[in-house]
């Protein structure tokens, strides 16, 4: 219950915030004339003409639940007049807002921000609805089919070793190392399935490793590293990272062994900072809008932003739907059509009609685009990935 009131914390902060952003009054103006009493200016109607505060400023409780219901619901109705838009002529509001349409429509940063905090919200909420209902049933066929390899193999080890009485000279000879290998084969699954070797006097390098084309030293190095592995040690003192610098060697191999020692910690500093920090989105986007353009006169770092911000709001609005859908038992084909198909689509539409493009120019665009947008996130994970460490 906890997280579910955090979730709802969150979604109604986020409106709030980006409603603080829209710097725009809203509620009810019920006084007459008489002076502000933000400005001191003399106020002729509802609203001052200086600084547009209400002329009426409410103090009742009821009001005040108003006023958050108000900025997280309505937006003053700017919500749904920039929704429509956004989601299917994303071009035209983009176009819109920048060349001066300012009050009908939010403001690309209080839209972004909003959809960030809903994006918390509803995930803090939902957990994760993108988890296949059959990945358990797929782990369990996984660990069965290993499991019932294991038990052929002791069901020929068994067999083979109830023929070495009465066999004699090579032939007893060849169950022997038969029975060796299958031994050195069940002791190689045994940590796959949660288990210690069952024969541990049995090493890797032990009988004839001739058919191995390894050296006795290379299948005692195997063998150290699956016992380090099965007790979650992926590297020792002994394992070498080679970045070309002793420092970055050294730093590499902590962060290695900080993230195998607690990796459920790490994917909560990657959520955490993935919130806290998804600002960075626009910054790193900027540049690889500048380049999609490039050759195009008469365009300022503003328009871009303006582009960058409203599509990344987008694409988040579009991942929250996606999320429920699959939340609610929609299928995933279909939710997974439109986060496969929709994003690009919606970047064309966004560039063609944006910047007033033809139909080739925004396809060769659109397709450098996607390019950027795949450059832009492994950077944001990258840094999300080096906070989560370094953390």
């Amino acid at each position: 219950m906890s997280e579910e009131l955090e979730a709802l914390g969150t979604a109604v902060e986020g409106g709030l915030i980006s409603k603080a952003l829209e710097d725009e009054s809203y509620g009810a103006a019920l006084g007459k004339d008489g002076n502000c009493l933000n400005c001191g200016a003399i106020v002729p109607g509802h609203y001052c003409g200086n600084c547009g505060q209400p002329l009426h400023v409410h103090r009742s409780i009821g009001a005040f639940w108003h006023d958050i219901l108000h900025g997280v619901l309505h937006f003053e109705g700017k919500f749904w007049r920039t929704l429509p838009l956004l989601a299917w002529k994303p071009g035209d509001l983009t176009r819109r807002y920048i060349h001066g349409e300012r009050a009908r429509f939010i403001s690309p940063m209080a839209l972004f921000l909003f959809s960030v905090f809903m994006m918390f919200a509803v995930f803090s909420f939902l957990g994760d609805p993108f988890s296949a209902g059959d990945v358990g049933v797929v782990d369990k066929n996984v660990s069965g089919g290993i499991v019932a390899e294991a038990n052929r193999i002791e069901g020929q080890i068994k067999a083979k070793t109830a023929q070495l009485p009465q066999a004699s000279g090579d032939k007893k000879a060849k169950l022997e190392q038969d029975i060796l290998n299958l031994k050195k084969g069940r002791n190689i699954l045994a940590p796959m399935i949660g288990e210690e070797p069952p024969y541990p006097n049995v090493k890797l390098s032990d009988g004839d490793i001739g058919d191995t084309n390894l050296s006795t030293d290379q299948l005692e190095g195997i063998e150290a590293r699956v016992q380090d592995i099965s007790k979650g040690n992926i590297l020792t003192e002994e394992s070498s990272i080679s970045t070309g610098s002793p420092q970055a060697d050294h730093w590499l191999k902590n962060a290695v062994k900080k993230v195998t020692a607690n990796p459920d910690l790490l994917l909560y500093k990657l959520k955490a900072n993935g919130y806290k920090f998804a600002w960075l989105l626009i910054p790193l986007s900027l540049p690889f809008v500048w380049l999609t353009l490039i050759g195009r006169r008469g365009l300022h770092f503003y328009d871009h932003a303006v582009f960058t911000t409203y599509s990344i709001s987008f694409m988040s609005l579009l991942f929250i739907t996606c999320a429920i859908l699959a939340a609610i038992g929609v299928s995933g084909t279909l939710w997974g059509l439109l986060l496969i198909f929709y994003p690009p689509f919606h970047m064309y539409r966004q560039l063609r009609h944006g910047y007033g493009m033809s139909r080739p120019e925004a396809l060769v665009r659109t397709s450098f685009l996607l390019l950027f947008t795949v450059i832009s996130l492994s950077l944001f994970l990258a840094i999300l990935l080096a906070l989560g460490i370094l953390g």
